[in-house]
Order: structure tokens, then sequence, then C-alpha cells
């Protein structure tokens, strides 16, 4: 994927879970050690030490890493999808954003400027529910569970072809612009252009 989210969790969740684990792991080697003994195996269990991941099975082991540094963006930051006011209307944050949901699932939910969006979004919604729209990211603090970004433009109604298509552009960074006058003369300016005998001489036909 291109964007990694790092899950969140409430910290005595997290306790409460390594304690669990701690326990069922405890369970599965005094299990192990029984299997062993019942097959004649001279074993003295002593109890595992679970407190050392290096004295447990590899099975029980989950491997953890840690993003330390970007190398290289390779997504755009730009993503296409809808804009919704926020479900808290009493909150202060309600007054100033509003909430973008890209279509692609792989990007997160976007806090969004009510400046940017249209002047009567906010007396009208409804009207805005099925409007494509391009956000890029700009930001993303590590308290928030939501990316913060700026809407670029509205792409028109979705399901239609040219939205959607210049959507997808947009999201892979391709250039879909006119070509400017000067690639424009490199072009055979007399029309109808034809190949001339002695450039058909010098190629293969793959026509």
């Amino acid at each position: 994927p291109d964007v990694i989210i790092e899950a969140q969790f409430d910290d005595n969740d997290t306790e409460h879970r390594q304690d669990h684990l701690q326990d069922v792991l405890t369970d599965d080697m005094k299990k192990l050690s029984l299997d062993a003994g019942e097959k004649g195996e001279a074993k003295q269990d002593d109890g595992p030490k679970t407190n050392d991941p290096s004295l447990l099975p590899d099975k029980f082991l989950q491997r953890t890493a840690k993003v330390v540094y970007i190398l290289e963006k390779k997504h755009s930051r730009a993503a296409t999808g809808f804009i919704k006011l926020l479900a808290d209307k009493n909150s202060e944050l309600f007054k100033r954003c509003a909430m973008f949901s890209p279509v692609d699932h792989r990007v997160p939910r976007v806090y969004v400027s009510l400046a940017d969006c249209p002047p009567d979004f906010v007396t009208r919604p409804e009207d805005y529910s099925n409007t494509l729209f391009i956000c890029r990211i700009v930001d993303w603090k590590e308290d928030s569970n939501f990316a913060t970004g700026q809407l670029a433009k509205s792409l028109g109604q979705a399901g239609e072809i040219e939205p959607e298509t210049e959507g997808i552009l947009t999201e892979y960074g391709v250039d879909f612009s006119d070509f400017p006058p000067e690639a424009l003369e490199c072009l055979p300016q007399s029309l109808p252009w034809v190949i001339s005998p002695g450039e058909m001489a010098k190629r293969r036909d793959l026509r």
C-alpha cells in the first residue's frame, strides 16, 4: 500500500490485551510440556519464562516494526472523494471544517476548511452529496486521527466518465494538460502528412 496507517489503541486496552496474551502463552507452554512428558521425554517443567521472547516458539511471536524515515513519497497526496458536514454540530471544529471522504479507502479521511468548500455547502450539503472533489493532503499531525488538506477543484457528478477519468489521472500525477506550442511545432506542418519512400526503405513495416 502507498499509505500505511498506524492503528491507535487505548493504553488500558493494550495492557489488558498483553495480560491476556501472557496467560494464553503460559497455558500453551504448559500443554506443550505435558505432551512431551507423555511421549516419554525426560523433561523438567519449571514454568515458561514468557518474559523472555527468545524462549517462546516463533508461532507465538508477532513481529512488529516502526517507520523511522520516509525515503521517497510515492503517492501524489491527491485523492478524489466527497465532502460532508461533521457529525458533531456542537463542536468548534464543525464551524471551521468539513470532512473529505476519499473514494480510495487506502487514503485517510481529511479535514478541509469550509472556506475551500462551495459557498452554499453549509446550508445545502445534500446538493453536493454526489459531487466529486479533488483534495490534496498537506499535513497529518501525530495526535490526530484525520489528516488535513485543501480542496483543489470540483470535478463534477460521480459516475460520469470525464470527472472519473480526470480524478484517476490527478491521483496518479499524470500530466494531461494540452501540449505547449513548442511541442506542436516539432510536428509536420504541411498536412496531410505521408511517409516518404526514402524513410519507408529504412524502416520495417509493422502495420
